[in-house]
């Protein structure tokens, strides 16, 4: 039987240790944190993720979809919070199609609980990563009392986050493209406590957002009726907000409806002695060394959160290996050889779009022409449901590769523009001819468009 080590036993390394040892793979799962089902309270990472399509099809594959479906939250639009206070939702797509609020450590504890069920599973709380030796399939880790541990496999799997031990390791052994972008923008959480009667305290099926251009703040709910407030905001902003008259004067100003929310003491104590944290993109590549080693998840393709396909992105690197390890029929060396291949590609598209989102999500939802393509895409969408598909739903809804996504964007754009550009000299046309009460049936429509194209040619260059 051949043996996984799996460095990570978060959210995609929990995951990819089902899908391995279903496989039929001895798993043993290394984890720096100690076992977070035992914990109290689970620092460091937000509470809430958006699970769509790509992420339900890994769960799904490991028998879990149902239930995570059952405790989550759909989502069926954003709603958007005007400064007036008016409130108006834009749909995500069809009736039917949602993104769903999940807690994440309910998930990763349901994960791990998955795992630990197989009986060739064997999970290793409070080891930390200190060096590798890939040729000899050899790892070394630190325990919480300071001794070392050594363990041998096979295969290395490092699922260990954005700034991953395995990654550095593989950083010192092959020639490895690595870019890292802080961005200047940071974010901090709020928890909004549920209405009196326990009700929520806003619309439940809802990503709530807040878009202020520059800045926003965005609301997702819990099963608890509570909602997780994240303010995303440059750090040269939340620098201001240092006393909580400022913050008063700030949440008065550009969130001034969920005030009453959110409670004005607990706003004020909290941004301003709170400290904003940062947002993180990583691209590089290869993803693979020899046949010894393979990153996935953060670890390989840590993005800001914008689009909310961090989680969906990493689940579906599990799905993709697992059908490549099919194809090859369980050959390791060409298995990671084209995951490499086939999923940097699409991860890098994904980092790029989840930078995109942001412009969309805190600016372009305030914008009438942002709007109206909105409802263009998606009226093409019901017309020509085979053949036009919105960014957004091929993204979410679907399981077409993220380049082929922006791919396809671009072609939608380029058709627009030039339907737009032809619309021009039509309407230019039917004016034409009421101002010279020249009749369009005295010739054919296409005649009468060409003769005045030919006419404006000379002011349109």
């Amino acid at each position: 039987m051949k043996s996984v080590i799996i460095v990570g036993g978060g959210l995609v390394g929990a995951l990819q240790a089902c899908f391995m040892a279903k496989r039929g793979f001895r798993v043993d799962v290394y984890e720096m944190r100690q076992d977070i089902r035992d914990m109290e309270v689970v620092r460091g990472r937000s509470i809430n993720l958006a699970l769509s399509t790509r992420g339900r099809e890994a769960l799904r594959r490991v028998g879990l979809e149902d239930i995570v479906i059952s405790t989550g939250i759909p989502m069926y639009a954003r709603m958007i919070h005007d400064l007036d206070g008016t409130r108006r939702p834009i749909p995500y797509g069809k009736a039917d199609q949602f993104i769903m609020s999940v807690d994440r450590r309910h998930l990763n504890e349901l994960l791990l609980t998955q795992a630990e069920k197989l009986p060739n599973v064997e999970m290793h709380f409070e080891h930390k990563i200190v060096a590798c030796d890939f040729n000899a399939g050899r790892i070394t880790f630190s325990k919480s009392d300071g001794s070392h541990v050594t363990a041998h496999a096979d295969l290395v799997v490092g699922c260990d986050g954005a700034f991953s031990g395995v990654r550095q390791q593989m950083m010192k052994k092959t020639l490895f493209d690595y870019e890292q972008v802080f961005i200047p923008h940071g974010y901090m959480e709020l928890c909004m406590e549920p209405a009196p009667g326990d009700k929520f305290a806003m619309e439940v099926n809802y990503l709530h957002i807040w878009a202020r251009d520059e800045f926003m703040m965005i609301a997702l709910p819990n099963q608890d009726k509570t909602y997780t407030c994240t303010l995303f905001m440059p750090f040269d902003i939340f620098k201001t907000l240092d006393t909580p008259e400022a913050v008063l004067a700030f949440f008065r100003d550009k969130f001034p409806d969920s005030l009453p929310l959110l409670g004005e003491k607990y706003v004020t104590e909290t941004v301003s002695t709170s400290k904003a944290l940062p947002l993180i993109s990583v691209k590089c590549s290869p993803y693979h060394v020899k046949d010894r080693a393979v990153i996935m998840g953060d670890a390989a393709h840590a993005m800001v959160p914008f689009y909310g396909q961090g989680m969906n992105c990493g689940f579906e690197d599990c799905v993709v290996f697992d059908d490549i390890l099919s194809k090859h029929n369980n050959d390791i060396a060409a298995t990671l050889k084209e995951f490499t291949e086939v999923r940097s590609v699409d991860a890098k598209a994904m980092c790029d779009l989840a930078f995109y989102n942001y412009i969309e999500m805190r600016q372009s939802v305030n914008s009438r022409l942002f709007l109206l393509r909105k409802k263009l895409d998606n009226f093409l969408y019901w017309l020509f449901p085979n053949m036009w598909m919105p960014l957004y739903t091929s993204v979410s809804f679907s399981r077409t590769r993220y380049h082929q996504c922006i791919a396809n964007k671009e072609w939608q754009d380029r058709l627009i523009r030039r339907a737009l550009y032809m619309s021009v000299p039509a309407m230019a046309a039917l004016g034409y001819c009421v101002a010279t009460r020249t009749r369009l049936l005295d010739a054919p429509v296409s005649e009468t468009i060409q003769q005045l194209v030919e006419r404006l040619r000379p002011t349109w260059i």
